[in-house]
């Protein structure tokens, strides 16, 4: 017998590796969502929109390790979600020796990103070079 979520896709029945990405997919949305959100918030409520410009958000936002930690952790956090979603659909649909390719790919995409995402989040000048 599985056991299904409110939303109908079976949870794995063993434990492992199958059920740990069940359950932080599902934490990884909900951290998604609250991120997201926060962004959209601040980006459009505390700060006037008009007013943001490369340069603002060099001097002002990224100035900060707070704002730059909280950029990176969206950043990641939708990298994550995405990446073990499309594992999830690849799973389901694909079969055999193009599973294990197109796996690999998403594997080797997925690094590539965190790599470079990490890098420009991390290594943009501070606001002395922004003004």
């Amino acid at each position: 017998m599985s056991r299904y979520s409110r939303v109908g896709r079976p949870r794995p029945g063993s434990s492992g590796l199958e059920l740990a990405i069940w359950y932080l997919m599902r934490l990884s949305g909900l951290a998604l969502f609250v991120l997201a959100v926060a962004h959209f918030l601040i980006m459009h409520f505390v700060f006037d929109p008009d007013l943001q410009t490369a340069d603002w958000i060099a001097a002002n936002r990224w100035n900060s390790i707070f704002w730059r930690s909280f950029d990176w952790l969206l950043l990641m956090t939708v990298l994550f979600h995405s990446f073990f979603g499309v594992r999830t659909v690849v799973g389901d649909y694909m079969k055999g020796g193009a599973r294990t390719a197109v796996m690999m790919g998403v594997y080797a995409l997925a690094v590539i990103l965190f790599v470079i995402g990490t890098i420009v989040v991390m290594t943009m000048p501070l606001s002395g070079a922004a003004s």
